[in-house]
């Protein structure tokens, strides 16, 4: 085979590659290079997040500072802007990411609905809900953030999914004979989301009140009035536990 010309040997891999005048490596995979970028660069933007909801929960979103953001999360404010440009998409994601773990919260309490009908299914997602608020701060700031994305033309998506999921449950029950006949679903379940905004808000100052004790005050008190008196009181105040398992 002469000088210059091509050859032909096999790599480490027992994968032929043709050279001229020599069998060189490889060069390194680019794809796995891209993709550690890509996991770090996911990593900081949920890092981002958090940081943005706990900020967003406690001072609320006007006083929120982007700088104390970043610098909570360890990163400069150019990283910052590199994933949210401006502080109201900071606050839409947060939202939205708010809004998916009230979808995973509604949609696994469904999974695992117990006897009582729509009714016990909202008691025990309120307390999966009141649970999340107290731990999770994207949620919390989610709650929070409603009548600010609404004001710059957001839905307020996340207390909007929770009333229409609510309102949904109540309408439910009502039409299978499981409420008064004098209650309005749509009002009830606004009752049902202010509780929840509400501890959200309280929530910020102490951690009292997104309690399972608040919430079983508050459904003593609630179910007696809005239950229908013939329904047998199959209904748990205090939520059911099989709702919490795996969430």
């Amino acid at each position: 085979m002469g000088v210059g010309s091509p050859s032909r040997c096999a790599d480490d891999g027992g994968v032929v590659s043709v050279a001229r005048g020599t069998c060189g490596r490889r060069p390194p995979e680019r794809w796995s290079t891209s993709v550690v970028k890509q996991e770090r660069a996911l990593r900081t933007r949920n890092a981002l997040l958090t940081a943005a909801g706990e900020v967003f929960s406690r001072e609320g979103y006007r006083a929120a500072s982007l700088t104390v953001i970043s610098g909570n999360v360890g990163v400069s404010s150019g990283a910052l802007h590199f994933h949210f440009p401006t502080k109201l998409d900071l606050a839409a994601a947060v939202e939205e990411a708010a809004a998916a773990r009230l979808r995973s919260i509604v949609e696994h309490c469904e999974r695992h609905e117990g006897p009582g009908g729509s009714v016990q299914l909202v008691i025990d997602a309120s307390y999966q809900v009141v649970e999340r608020l107290a731990q999770d701060p994207v949620l919390r700031a989610g709650f929070e953030l409603g009548e600010t994305m609404e004001r710059a033309g957001g839905t307020g998506k996340v207390c909007d999914l929770w009333q229409r999921w609510v309102v949904s449950l109540l309408r439910h029950a009502q039409e299978a004979g499981g409420l008064r006949p004098d209650v309005v679903p749509d009002h009830l379940a606004s009752v049902v989301v202010a509780m929840t905004a509400g501890l959200a808000a309280l929530g910020r100052r102490d951690a009292h009140w997104p309690s399972r004790a608040t919430l079983t005050s508050f459904w003593l008190l609630m179910l007696p009035q809005v239950t229908a008196a013939e329904t047998p009181p199959t209904c748990v105040v205090h939520g059911h536990d099989s709702a919490a398992e795996e969430l």
